[in-house]
């Protein structure tokens, strides 16, 4: 293979979901060439169903409401219910690439190998498409956007490798035939778990579900509107943190009342403290005896699963709901600011050890993705124009993203800590953030809250 082709000030983007087609699209808007790279034969990234690593299933609706779900400057149809399908997110990305003439940036069916620091801050990436054919192109900067809920964190159970019946990765659960007839283990309670265990109780002939600790479920409506619009009223005002949680507790006192009562364990923490499960079907199914609920597996013994009380099950079918963990296979971690098993950033985006490599999309947000992903990656296009624009500002910058990598915006919380907590963020505390960096280096004044869906800031 000869050496890298020369692209110049071209910034090349990994991905075409929801990350990348954001920054393709502001890139391209702030002044920036772009060349933007695609496993797939299509855009939408995660939302692409059946695609190699998209792991939404037949079932799958957002659990953020439209306006918080959709970009900024391009609503979702008037149409869209409040909580959208697969098939319409999937519709909505193909319809903002068309819209923005997206497509002809994008190199679809094409593999990112490596990604490699060059002299001169430059970038080699080296790429492979279907046919085999590989090629290494020299770019002047490199988003990564492919996206961190993609590979399977499997858990460490005794037993795991020898148990006798199936066991799948909700990475690999695409619909409900794998569940009717069976008797069912769901493990996990984020929200992909507590939804799988809620198609289980809809088709399979006994459910259990095993979490490792007690959790506060969101209704998806509080007062007949998406409950993360009324948090978002508060969040809104300042209301404070621990009002918000006694707001939260006092209206599921209101609506469900004791979580106890049906058998589930007590919260272990306070509201806030631990990604939001937004689910308004699993005590229902809890409370009519669909859905068992069990506390952390202990082990796997043959055919049998045991539970840290001593009690035991023998499901057909045990299905991991156990997350994710962030993998960039192409690029060493250490270019990343990597350490105890994740990246290091500046407000997730910007890393300590290189002025030309950015992240976009890796958040775990308390509302919906793409509003913020959009903002993010006007973050790096104006980034990159103040480094050819106003030097100053881009140096003085970067002095920030050496010294508060790893600065939080959790909205005071203090999340649990796990790997499902790594990237979480408060929508609104990292918006506020995003918009005190876009206006610093573009030196302007205008507030970007008043251009986030029309909400209050």
């Amino acid at each position: 293979m000869s050496g890298p082709v020369d692209a110049g000030s071209v910034v090349c983007v990994i991905g075409a979901g929801s990350s990348g087609l954001a920054a393709v699209k502001n890139l391209r808007e702030h002044g920036f060439a772009v060349e933007c790279f695609e496993r797939e034969d299509d855009v939408g990234g995660n939302w692409n169903f059946g695609a190699t690593n998209s792991r939404v299933y037949a079932s799958t609706h957002t659990i953020s409401s439209k306006p918080f779900t959709q970009y900024p400057d391009f609503p979702m149809p008037d149409d869209y219910p409040d909580y959208p399908h697969h098939s319409q997110l999937f519709a909505y990305f193909r319809r903002y690439a068309d819209h923005f003439g997206l497509r002809r940036h994008i190199r679809f069916a094409t593999i990112v190998e490596r990604v490699e620091p060059a002299q001169g801050g430059v970038w080699d990436v080296t790429v492979r498409s279907r046919d085999g054919a590989a090629r290494t192109r020299r770019y002047g900067a490199v988003v990564v956007a492919n996206g961190h809920n993609w590979y399977p964190k499997m858990p460490h159970y005794p037993g795991l490798d020898a148990f006798t019946g199936e066991i799948l990765h909700s990475a690999q659960y695409k619909g409900p035939e794998v569940l009717r007839n069976r008797t069912v283990l769901i493990v996990g309670a984020g929200n992909t778990g507590c939804d799988l265990a809620v198609e289980a109780a809809n088709n399979a002939d006994q459910v259990w579900h095993s979490t490792r600790r007690g959790y506060w479920y969101a209704p998806k409506y509080v007062l007949g509107r998406p409950s993360d619009q009324v948090a978002d009223f508060w969040l809104g005002v300042r209301a404070p943190l621990k009002l918000r949680q006694w707001l939260f507790k006092a209206a599921l006192r209101a609506t469900v009342g004791d979580l106890t009562r049906y058998g589930l364990p007590r919260p272990d923490h306070e509201p806030f403290e631990t990604h939001p499960i937004v689910n308004s079907q699993l005590v229902y199914h809890v409370g009519h005896g669909d859905i068992t609920p069990k506390p952390d597996v202990a082990a796997f013994d043959g055919a049998e699963v045991r539970f840290v009380d001593g009690t035991a099950a023998r499901p057909d079918v045990v299905l991991l709901a156990t997350g994710y963990l962030p993998k960039f296979g192409f690029v060493d971690p250490d270019h990343l600011n990597w350490t105890d098993g994740r990246p290091w950033l500046y407000q997730h985006i910007f890393t300590p050890k290189h002025e030309s490599l950015f992240v976009a999309g890796l958040i775990q947000p308390d509302s919906g993705q793409f509003t913020l992903a959009h903002w993010q990656t006007v973050a790096i296009a104006a980034y990159l124009r103040a480094r050819r624009e106003a030097p100053r500002r881009a140096h003085d910058f970067r002095g920030r993203v050496r010294s508060e990598s790893g600065q939080s915006y959790t909205g005071g919380a203090s999340y649990a800590d796990s790997t499902r907590h790594q990237f979480e963020v408060a929508h609104q505390e990292y918006l506020r953030g995003l918009e005190r960096t876009i206006n610093g280096l573009s030196g302007a004044r205008s507030p970007l809250a008043r251009r986030v869906n029309g909400s209050r800031r």
